[in-house]
């Protein structure tokens, strides 16, 4: 029946609509050799793991690089900077921690 349909839908359409909220801020401009080490390792673990994201240039604008600060609550973060909606999931090391502990769906607060 259309319920049923409906019943096992939604579950699966709630999942991704939780994934694609996750967003990662970047930037492709940048001089340090250790912020693309780790943004590159961010994306590699993503997208091994299958978990979708939006990447969010802060190149692109002036503002973006306030914004990642502003709702990290550090004025002086650097990328990459990983949210989930509105949420701050942590920065590299934080990642990194996650991934080492097996809990990468849990820091990223899909779970």
């Amino acid at each position: 029946t259309w319920c049923s349909v409906t019943r096992m839908l939604v579950p699966m359409l709630s999942v991704r609509a939780a994934e694609m909220s996750v967003r990662v801020y970047y930037t492709t401009v940048t001089g340090s050799r250790e912020v693309k080490s780790q943004q590159s390792e961010v994306i590699r673990v993503m997208d091994g793991k299958g978990i979708k994201y939006e990447m969010i240039d802060i190149a692109q604008n002036h503002s973006l690089k306030e914004e990642m600060r502003t709702k990290s609550g550090n004025p002086q973060a650097l990328p990459p900077q990983i949210f989930n909606g509105e949420q701050h999931c942590g920065g590299y090391e934080d990642f990194v921690e996650a991934v080492e502990t097996s809990d990468v769906r849990k820091f990223l607060k899909l779970d």
